[in-house]
């Protein structure tokens, strides 16, 4: 099954879950309480993901090795590698890949990946992956004599999918403990905060002129149509009465 059709398949499900608890839940309802509380519960979770994927992160970590390696890279996990034609890729499953590498002060392990991520997402415009391989290989050292390095890098290492975190710069540092002020975080994380609240703002200023009004005008009219339909019934009633006590004049009174 492919990539575009299993989407496809998610999409349909969303958008079918969507109607069916749209209708099994009228407004005003506490179900419909609920799911709302999900549904944006749902969408802080997508974006925290998305965000905590994509922002760069840090670690101080001792590169140990760095190597080539033909990776396969299927539609499993596709979405954390970057395009073919920005790395150098022998096809569109098989990928020549340079990794790098490491180990924490605490003697964990961990392994970056070292690809170019061109014009694509996430924007890094990352096309020296080459120059980053020799400054990594260069800054390789053993336990006795460790060599700290700072990585720059963005991702999950991911087991299951085969999915590693993707280095974006490294540069040597005077021991494990050294740290960061995470600044692109920080005004990334602020411009965000800043657009959702102007975003907010236009959206109630925009119901409150436009939405709200056709809302109003909408139950105005509904509700003349109702009060019509009431008039037309009580009439009909009316006629119809009428109607069934003339015809009652016509029937033969009983003889005594």
């Amino acid at each position: 099954m492919s990539g575009y059709l299993v989407w496809g398949l998610i999409l349909l499900l969303l958008i079918g879950g969507t109607l069916f608890l749209r209708y099994r839940y009228p407004e005003g309802s506490s179900g419909r309480r609920r799911m709302k509380w999900g549904f944006w519960a749902l969408v802080i979770l997508i974006v925290g993901l998305f965000l905590n994927y994509t922002l760069p992160s840090h670690d101080v970590v001792r590169i140990t090795n760095t190597y080539n390696r033909l990776t396969t890279v299927s539609w499993e996990n596709a979405w954390a590698y970057a395009s073919p034609d920005t790395g150098t890729g022998e096809g569109t499953q098989t990928r020549d890949i340079r990794f790098i590498e490491a180990v924490h002060d605490d003697d964990s392990v961990v392994v970056f990946r070292n690809e170019d991520t061109g014009w694509v997402w996430p924007p890094y415009f990352k096309y020296d992956s080459s120059n980053l391989h020799a400054e990594a290989s260069n800054l390789r050292s053993d336990k006795a004599a460790p060599q700290w390095v700072m990585v720059t890098y963005y991702g999950w290492r991911l087991p299951i999918l085969s999915i590693y975190p993707n280095a974006v710069k490294v540069r040597a540092v005077d021991s494990a403990d050294a740290t960061v002020l995470p600044w692109v975080n920080i005004l990334i994380l602020t411009a965000l905060a800043l657009l959702i609240l102007m975003l907010r703002r236009m959206w109630l200023q925009f119901r409150e002129r436009t939405i709200d009004p056709v809302v109003e005008d909408a139950g105005d009219f509904l509700e003349g149509i109702d009060a019509q339909a009431d008039a037309a019934r009580a009439q009909a009633r009316g006629w119809w009465g009428r109607f069934i006590a003339w015809i009652n004049t016509w029937r033969q009174k009983p003889r005594p």
